[in-house]
Formats: structure tokens, C-alpha cells, sequence
């Protein structure tokens, strides 16, 4: 099946007449505009072709008997028919990626289906951004491929983490975090995580990473590497002599490099921030980075998360 997109906006067009945001900003500065959904496949307009409701969208049959499940606008999950594999989606991906994730969960979306993003606008900062996700979502669910993002308190990061493996069909949420249900503000930043991420993932909490990304070969995300060295430095009894951690750091670092997981991890970076003023401090810093030197050294990709936006490191 040969789809061409002629359009790939949602109604109003990107940029949106009269929207003064930075995004519709940005494209009229460049002199582009993109027109609202169209398509043509196997040179028929998509309009012209039978179709069959479905909540959330429709499904399209092409000239050649192939199936198109079609979202019908920004913030539409259509629902597959059961048992049905899709020669190809048209997907309202700046707003939902995780359908994506749902799609391939039930097989509605397969290895030979095509995917493209539809109903875009400016919920993307630019075509740019659009290209960029698109990368990572259409990337195989197997590793071994390693990302390591680095960023401040606040920054993003995480969030960052969770959009790369979003479109994915299974996720393992690592949480190296203790349980802290005596501090009210911790437990609704943990539940806000939750709410952010698809229901359908499942979530570890331990404080040994390493047997995971050892015994996992599917999409990882271990947050944080942070929250474990506090604790590894605990256990080891590290805090007046950071040697003692160093075996468990080599420890996680060997699983880094030999997993065979599809692996996002979070760290903080801390080089950028005043010098601690207590020695422990001072140790903690040090050590996480050069935590985050050699999980970077193992990486096929590592990049700096800033006011949620992403500097790739190379």
C-alpha cells in the first residue's frame, strides 16, 4: 500500500490563523504551512475510499483490500477492531504516543504496519521536534540500545524518558526511589509520575538495577541512578570513604553495557551546580559523576534535558 500525505494538520492548519504561540510563530517565520489531513492511497483520496466507523476514528479498506485505522482528530485513541493487524495507522501522535504503545500492545499495529503522525499542530514546538520523536517511536522494542538523560532537578528529564518509550508495546518502570509514605509532597510527586505514564506498564521498586537491565530484554526505564547511589552509598558504608561503593558502581555499569533491554536510565547532573557544603555532599557529587561518565561511555545515545528541552550529547 502506497499512502502520500499531502496534509498532515489538524483542522485549522500549523500554524494556526492568528495563534501567536512560539510554535505557529516559528513556522510562519520559516515560511511554511501545513495543510490540514489529507491523503491519498494508492492514488485515491482517502475520503473517496469505504470506511467503517470506529470509536475515536474510522477504518479505511484501500484499493488493495488493506486495512487504514484513522484517527478522527487531535486527541482521538481510535480503537481497533478486534483481531485486526493494520496496514498502516494515521495517528494523532503529538497528542497520544502511548496509542501508539496500545496499538502494538493488542497487535493491531505489527512490525510491516506504517505509521504516521496526523492532526499535528502546535502542541509540538516545531516540525523539527516532530521528526525527532518520530525517530525513537518507530525504533524496534529489543535492544541492547542504551539511553542515558542527564538533567537538573525539575528539568524535564524524566518526562523525557517516558515520551522516548512511550509508543512501546511493554515498558518496565524501574523505580530505584525508596517508599516515603510519610511525606505527603514525595507521595504525590511519585503519583504524578504514575498518572503521566500508561496504565499498561509495569512498575519494580528495588534498589538493584543491575539484575533488571540482566535479566530484561524489552523497554527499560530505570529512574533514577541518583536515588540508587544514595542508597548504595548507604549500604556500603560509603559516606567517609566512596571506595567502598565502587564495586556496585562497576557492578551496574557491567549490566549497562551487557543488557539486552531497549534501556532508558535518568541521572542528575550535578557538575553544574554549586560545590556541597558538607564533605558527604561533596563525595555524592563526585561519585555520581562519574556514574554518569561511564553509564555515557556505554551509551549509544546521552543527552542534557534543560527547561524540558533536549541538547543530544555526542
Amino acid at each position: 500500500m502506497d499512502i502520500e500525505l499531502r496534509g498532515i494538520a489538524a483542522a485549522h492548519g500549523w500554524p494556526a490563523p492568528g495563534c501567536r504561540c512560539a510554535s505557529c510563530g516559528r513556522l510562519r517565520a520559516a515560511g511554511v504551512r501545513h495543510a490540514p489531513v489529507a491523503a491519498l492511497v494508492d492514488g485515491v483520496p482517502l475520503e473517496d475510499l469505504p470506511r467503517t466507523e470506529v470509536p475515536g476514528g474510522r477504518e479505511v479498506r484501500g484499493p488493495d483490500g488493506g486495512l487504514v485505522l484513522v484517527a478522527a482528530g487531535p486527541g482521538a485513541r481510535p480503537e481497533p477492531t478486534p483481531g485486526t493487524g493494520y496496514t498502516a495507522v494515521l495517528l494523532d501522535l503529538a497528542g497520544s504516543p502511548e496509542h501508539l504503545g496500545y496499538l502494538r500492545r493488542t497487535g493491531a499495529v505489527t512490525p510491516a504496519t506504517q505509521v504516521f503522525a496526523v492532526h499535528v499542530d502546535h502542541r509540538l514546538p516545531s516540525e523539527a521536534e516532530l521528526e525527532r520523536r518520530m525517530a525513537f517511536w518507530g525504533r524496534p522494542r529489543h535492544g541492547p540500545f542504551r539511553t542515558l538523560l542527564l538533567g537538573g532537578s525539575r528539568s524535564g528529564k524524566s518526562a523525557e524518558a517516558e515520551l522516548r518509550l512511550a509508543a512501546c508495546p511493554d515498558v518496565l518502570y524501574v523505580a530505584t526511589g525508596p517508599v516515603r509514605d510519610d511525606d505527603p509532597a514525595w507521595a504525590e510527586r511519585v503519583a504524578a509520575h504514575r498518572r503521566r505514564r500508561p496504565a499498561w506498564w509495569r512498575t519494580v521498586e528495588t534498589a538493584d538495577p543491575a539484575a533488571v537491565l540482566e535479566s530484561e530484554r524489552g523497554a527499560v526505564l530505570v529512574d533514577g541512578i541518583g536515588t540508587w547511589l544514595a542508597a548504595a552509598m548507604d549500604e556500603s558504608g560509603a559516606w567517609d570513604d566512596p571506595s567502598r561503593v565502587l564495586p556496585r558502581v562497576d557492578g551496574l555499569v557491567a549490566a549497562w553495557r551487557g543488557t539486552a533491554a531497549r534501556a532508558v536510565a535518568v541521572s542528575d547532573e550535578v557538575g553544574l551546580s554549586v560545590v556541597p557544603a558538607t564533605a558527604s555532599g561533596r563525595a555524592f557529587r563526585d561519585m555520581l559523576g562519574l556514574v554518569n561518565q561511564r553509564l555515557a561511555a556505554e551509551s549509544e545515545e546521552a543527552a542534557l534535558v534543560v527547561a524540558g528541552r533536549v541538547a543530544e550529547l555526542a
